[in-house]
């Protein structure tokens, strides 16, 4: 046998005894109380905070960001774990509702006694995302849902950050211990292979990804060809196109340019929420705006492998027919680049939308310019799911209003998230937050990955049918000895 079938031996038999290691470490979880597994998320998160200038300076060397930057999204993540701690513990996410007995139902049967809850859905394995390695890595928020929910998680680590994936996975491992919870309540895992096998094993019941859409589309094919299909969240490409309306063109052109270019040059561009697209009417001073406003100067991107996309997925773009440069410089393709805005037009747009309206991961935008807002519809139809979509308008001015009259109902067939005068990027974590939208912005369009609402990826609903009150799961019980809201009888 060759050193590299043994290595591989050894990588699978790794993988194997990490799932099944977490599988354990699920089933306790499941059995803990929601106060019990509040309590051991909080020191969890208190226990990140501590250990937050190592670990910042971890993902300063790995990722190639900004201390601030990190500074502020490992901030966010613990937030993140204690805001989910309490809403697992408050219950309401639950859903437990509550049928009595009625022999005089009106279907025309009587109705039994029926109790329905969600409860957890089993192991996750969560692929963390390489430009958050914090806020969607080893303690990111699809962690804080599933643990949240009553999941043990099992993380393959991004390739970008795998140090600070094992140190952030120590600092919870020894945190748990000390909170004494149950071991292996969290794993890492390594590489591509580790991670696919880990996806095709059994005892895995959720999975959820951040990423590219050829790779996300990859592991959702994976998941659903298993023996036993799971639930597969991905998250994976979006260009969240913004449409500014005539009036608010005029009036506010700089205003519009300057937010703009602020979201499009915000995390040197990496970021999935970036309004790749912005629509303007033709001769809009926003024009001259976006070549003239000054613009951060060229940062370093995320990694070798992510500048070479971005300068393979620019040049592309840029050599399409009809596609003029509108603001560039000579480090607009150098590493690290700076800001690259192209321009075309609606009419470019609509004979060749999939090539046109496509993601450039990276300090770059096209504009497209249109004639007459009527046409803006029929663009908008022709959009791919996404993340978001913006209208920037004037509230008091009846032509803007009437745009967002007709592409409101369009855009909300396309996109999870529309915006009014605001830019999509900073997706803030909150109760009523959707991030997620029609494929290939993501692999199940009713699910959030941020927010309290993305806790309920990473539960089922079971039915109890004339259980003695004894024998039921304490939600559904009469009681309710722990508070937690029940819909009764309708």
């Amino acid at each position: 046998m060759t050193d590299t079938t043994s290595a591989a031996i050894v990588v699978e038999d790794a993988t194997e005894e990490a799932v099944l290691a977490v599988a354990a470490a699920s089933e306790a979880w499941a059995r803990t109380s929601a106060a019990e597994r509040a309590r051991v998320i909080h020191v969890i998160a208190d226990a990140l905070d501590a250990a937050a200038d190592d670990l910042i300076a971890i993902a300063e060397e790995e990722s190639r960001l900004p201390q601030p930057r990190l500074t502020g999204e490992l901030k966010r993540t613990t937030f993140q774990l204690r805001l989910f701690a309490d809403v697992a513990q408050e219950g309401a996410y639950l859903d437990a509702r509550i049928d009595r007995p009625a022999a005089d139902w009106p279907m025309g049967a009587p109705r039994p006694d029926l109790r329905r809850m969600l409860v957890p859905i089993g192991p996750v394995l969560v692929f963390s995302a390489s430009n958050f390695p914090f806020a969607f890595s080893v303690a990111g928020g699809d962690t804080a849902a599933a643990l949240a929910a009553g999941n043990a998680v099992l993380v393959k680590a991004h390739s970008g950050h795998p140090r600070l994936s094992d140190a952030t996975a120590a600092e919870i491992a020894a945190a748990v211990r000390a909170a004494g919870g149950p071991a292996d309540l969290l794993r890492v895992i390594h590489g591509t292979d580790n991670g696919v096998a880990a996806l095709r094993h059994p005892a895995i019941k959720a999975a959820s990804f951040t990423g590219s859409i050829p790779g996300g589309r990859a592991l959702f094919d994976i998941a659903n060809g298993r023996t036993e299909p799971i639930p597969f969240y991905g998250e994976l490409g979006s260009v969240n196109p913004a449409f500014v309306a005539p009036s608010a063109s005029r009036r506010r052109a700089a205003e519009i340019a300057e937010g703009y270019l602020a979201s499009l040059t915000g995390s040197q561009g990496q970021l999935c929420t970036k309004p790749g697209v912005l629509f303007v009417p033709e001769g809009s001073p926003i024009l001259d705006e976006l070549s003239a406003k000054p613009v951060p100067g060229p940062a370093p991107m995320l990694n070798e492998r992510i500048q070479a996309g971005f300068v393979d997925a620019l040049q592309a773009l840029r050599a399409h027919k009809g596609v003029d440069v509108l603001r560039d410089s000579e480090w607009s393709l150098a590493d690290p680049p700076e800001i690259t805005l192209l321009c075309t037009t609606i009419d470019e747009v609509l004979a060749a939308p999939d090539a046109l309206i496509t993601e450039v991961f990276g300090p770059a935008g096209l504009v497209v310019t249109y004639t007459d807002a009527a046409s803006l519809p029929g663009v908008a139809r022709a959009l791919n799911g996404q993340l978001t979509a913006t209208i920037v308008a004037d509230d008091g001015a009846e032509d803007d209003v009437d745009v967002a009259r007709r592409l409101v109902p369009i855009l909300t067939e396309k996109a999870g998230r529309l915006l009014w005068n605001q830019w999509p990027t900073g997706v803030s974590v909150t109760y009523a937050q959707q991030h997620g939208g029609p494929y290939p912005a993501t692999t199940s369009p009713g699910t959030t990955a941020v927010g309290t609402a993305s806790i309920t990826r990473f539960v089922r609903p079971v039915a109890y049918q004339n259980f003695p009150d004894a024998l039921l799961p304490d939600p559904l019980r009469d009681a309710n000895p722990l508070g937690v809201p029940q819909r009764i009888d309708g």
